[in-house]
């Protein structure tokens, strides 16, 4: 029982990541690396907050605005600098690597013996692993509310022009960069919120914690995407959190089947291989059957 609270709490908090990468990914068609960087920069900034005497919502709110920030320089480094996207997000998230070394002043920082969010007076008296949920369906449905807000907006409708058709969109007096900058602002200072949510929750930041992260952020969107199939875009959103969700019970049945934590990486990579192979090779047996009949209706 505990063990599936846990993957519920720990499933709503990631899919925070998979909605950032779904506005870049998904909406502007290109993968941002700088959440690898991104996500333990949110979490370093947190936890040196926390340690600080800063209270745990401003910390909070403080790995979300670091996330935007880490967002805005890829953004410029594409639009401004002209450096390839792919290029741009990598050298932000190498560089957040010294920063968040600078922050912690160490490697990793723990939170033990100090106050945080999930600590909070209302959510002490619950069942154990049922304050991540909590918490979690909270920033969940209130981040879910903002984006669908945001994406039925003028702007929010620019954002989307622009990520389906560039060209078009510039006809139409929409600057595709300033969307893109929006787009890897808002996406990384979602991540930065996980990170700084994630190390409270953990109890602790490491600078390492951002390995293989943008991995679990594409498996939320596309276990969402093929588990509940054609969705508006705003269905979409809440998919990629219930795509998170289950992403990680699929992590709790590896590790049930005898598998070592050590190679959840592999797994994890190995599970995002499969799951964007399935609906090619769906496609794919569907076009032959068609052809099939259409050759048999003709013979």
């Amino acid at each position: 029982m505990s063990i599936g609270v846990s993957a519920i709490g720990q499933g709503l908090l990631y899919g925070l990541i998979g909605l950032g990468l779904f506005l870049t990914f998904r909406v502007l068609d290109f993968p941002d690396m700088t959440v690898e960087g991104t996500f333990p920069f949110g979490a370093a900034l947190a936890v040196s907050a926390i340690t600080h005497g800063i209270s745990p919502i401003v910390a909070t709110l403080l790995a979300t605005g670091a996330g935007m920030l880490a967002g805005l320089a890829t953004g410029l480094l594409t639009t401004k600098g002209k450096i390839p996207v792919l290029l741009a997000g990598i050298l932000v998230m190498t560089g957040l690597f010294s920063i968040n070394l600078r922050i912690m002043g160490r490697a990793n920082l723990s939170l033990l013996h100090q106050a945080n969010l999930f600590q909070t007076a209302f959510l002490k008296d619950l069942p154990p692993y049922f304050n991540s949920v909590v918490i979690g369906v909270i920033v969940a449905v209130v981040v879910v509310g903002l984006l669908m807000l945001f994406l039925n907006t003028q702007l929010g409708q620019a954002f989307i022009a622009a990520g389906d058709n560039p060209s078009m969109a510039r006809s139409l007096g929409i600057d595709p960069d300033h969307q893109m900058v929006l787009g890897l602002m808002v996406g990384n200072g979602l991540v930065g919120l996980a990170g700084g949510l994630l190390a409270q929750n953990n109890g602790y930041a490491d600078v390492n914690m951002g390995i293989g992260i943008i991995v679990i952020g594409l498996a939320a969107i596309i276990i969402g995407e093929v588990v509940f199939g054609e969705l508006t875009l705003s269905q979409r959103l809440v998919a990629v959190i219930l795509g998170s969700i289950l992403y990680r019970f699929v992590l709790l049945v590896v590790l049930a089947l005898g598998f070592n934590a050590d190679d959840l990486k592999l797994i994890s990579a190995v599970v995002l291989a499969i799951e964007i192979m399935v609906p090619q090779i769906d496609h794919r047996l569907r076009l032959r059957r068609v052809l099939q009949k259409g050759v048999q209706a003709h013979g």
